[in-house]
């Protein structure tokens, strides 16, 4: 602590060991001197701003990624799990368009297989006679 924070605290101890001891005169005049104080205090002092949190590793010395030099390392930590994300459902929207292709080239080579000819397909009578079975 510095010497004149030192002397502000023997002399808070002292007035509060006396306290009871002082004049009214005193404690009076001491009250004013507190809120002259704490009024030059309060308009000296700039408003409070709401400061942000900031992600620091322990121990982090030169080479931090608080140095300017490694700063694309932390935008890469944001970059690379999106990238990753992306790739992953292009991968899916492949696979299932995969799979959806499968399955139709399965429909269209039994239908081509079957001993019916291609035009029963088409009549609108055997779609009902279809659903007459299905039932």
């Amino acid at each position: 602590m510095n010497k004149e924070l030192q002397f502000a605290y023997r002399i808070k101890r002292a007035l509060d060991a006396n306290l009871d001891n002082l004049p009214e005169s005193t404690t009076q005049s001491l009250a004013e001197a507190r809120r002259v104080a704490l009024a030059r205090k309060k308009s000296a002092s700039k408003p409070l701003r709401a400061v942000a949190p900031q992600f620091n590793l322990a121990g982090a010395g030169i080479g931090s990624l608080q140095d300017p030099s490694f700063a694309w390392l932390s935008r890469l930590g944001v970059a690379i799990p999106l990238l990753v994300g992306v790739l992953l459902f292009v991968g899916l929207y492949e696979y299932e368009h995969r799979q959806h292709i499968s399955q139709l080239a399965e429909l269209d080579a039994g239908v081509l297989s079957d001993e019916l000819p291609l035009s029963a397909y088409l009549d609108h009578g055997f779609n009902a006679y279809l659903a007459q079975q299905g039932e």
